[in-house]
């Protein structure tokens, strides 16, 4: 982490753990089955076991190819936000909080990138891993706690559909999975 990052991460601690399941409650609470908001949630918990099973890795190798999954995962989920949710966002009048949300998928996929030049078993690399992930929580809380619920409760259920379209086929796209 670069003492820019740390700096930045000390004045700007992260959320609580309270506050991240607070916001994850809420927002499982507000999402029906199979839609644009499960679906995201599903794979929020699904990139949070990917860090774990990054950081977890014991050996080079097993490191890099959770490494990989973790990229998968993520920038999938970057694009099907990117394509289908953070328009959405601006449309109901969230501009700001759309555009955040490009910069910060920006910023972690150029992290990702810069991670996968490090040695995977050095303290660097686990710095690194830690930044992005703490970073992607961070982002991940905004959307769980306010942007993504305001926008559940803000449109109709025929943009519903269109959104939760949309965001499967382009996770699918990207990721090769089919679309549900």
């Amino acid at each position: 982490m670069s003492i820019l990052d740390k700096a930045i991460a000390a004045v700007t601690p992260p959320e609580s753990d309270e506050a991240r399941a607070e916001a994850r409650a809420k927002a499982e609470a507000a999402a029906t089955p199979g839609s644009w908001l499960a679906q995201i949630l599903d794979h929020h918990r699904q990139i949070e076991a990917q860090f774990a099973a990054v950081k977890a890795a014991t050996s080079a190798d097993t490191r890099r190819a959770a490494q990989k999954d973790l990229a998968l995962i993520l920038t999938g989920h970057a694009v099907a936000e990117e394509a289908a949710i953070y328009p959405a966002l601006a449309a109901d009048k969230q501009v700001g909080h759309a555009e955040l949300a490009y910069q910060e998928q920006a910023a972690a996929k150029m992290e990702m990138g810069l991670l996968e030049r490090l040695d995977p078993m050095s303290e660097d690399y686990l710095d690194k891993l830690e930044h992005i992930r703490g970073a992607v929580a961070h982002h991940v809380y905004s959307e769980e706690g306010t942007w993504f619920l305001e926008l559940s409760e803000d449109i109709d259920a025929s943009e519903q559909a269109l959104i939760t379209k949309r965001y499967a086929e382009e996770f699918a796209r990207y990721t090769g999975e089919t679309a549900a």
